[in-house]
């Protein structure tokens, strides 16, 4: 009875280990290139509570980091870079992508994930209280990664929204607004050219809806499938 009783209570054990391997699987997700990622859950839905920072598809495939501004703002393919070509930004804000990056059958977000859709994002909005208020619930307090005066900032949805600027494309490919604005890509096209994107602001509340061209480089937020 004893061995009995001590196989079932190591079978139980495994049970356990194995459930709790599969609920860090999905609480935590791991791209590519290992790197594991917070999450928060708001609402429904289960959202990465950091930027990606990835460097390759899910085959392995290179996502190109390319430097040049005159390269950049001609692109047709995906790539990314780090806010002002310094990687240390990476490290706290995240990569910064093109929409071709995002939209690419190669996938850049971790298995079982999904790069945020517009329904996404709105689903978001709308849970908490709006695009109105929005942006004051994600963005993450305090004045370290948003500039002054950081209008409102609660991060009560836990989201940690982070000013991580914008890579242009005009006939530039500057880097601008680090800190001062947060930008994600949907992965939603409007025409051949343009998509909309998601915006948050040091000076404000609420949150935008712009349409971009597809050359810019935005952050990523992953959603869980």
């Amino acid at each position: 009875m004893k061995s009995l009783l001590t196989i079932n209570l190591f079978l139980a054990l495994i049970l356990i280990g194995s459930c709790k391997k599969d609920h860090d699987s999905i609480k935590n997700p791991t791209d590519i290139d290992g790197n594991v990622y917070k999450t928060v859950t708001i609402g429904n839905q289960v959202w990465m509570a950091e930027n990606l920072k990835v460097t390759r598809y899910r085959n392995g495939d290179v996502i190109p980091n390319v430097i040049s501004n005159a390269q950049w703002i001609n692109l047709t393919t995906g790539a990314l870079c780090d806010y002002g070509n310094v990687e240390a930004n990476s490290t706290v804000y995240g990569k910064l992508y093109n929409w071709y990056a995002v939209h690419d059958n190669r996938n850049i977000a971790p298995e079982g994930w999904h790069v945020a859709t517009d329904g996404d994002w709105m689903t978001l909005f709308g849970y908490l209280g709006g695009g109105s208020v929005a942006g004051a619930k994600l963005k993450e307090t305090g004045t370290v990664h948003w500039n002054i005066p950081n209008k409102g900032a609660t991060n009560e949805s836990g989201f940690t929204a982070l000013g991580g600027g914008m890579r242009t494309y005009g006939a530039t490919g500057n880097f601008e607004q680090l800190k001062a604005i947060g930008a994600w890509w949907s992965t939603a096209e409007y025409g051949a050219l343009n998509t909309w994107n998601y915006q948050m602001f040091s000076t404000e509340i609420y949150t935008v809806i712009p349409i971009n061209v597809k050359t810019e480089g935005f952050s990523v937020r992953c959603v869980k499938d």
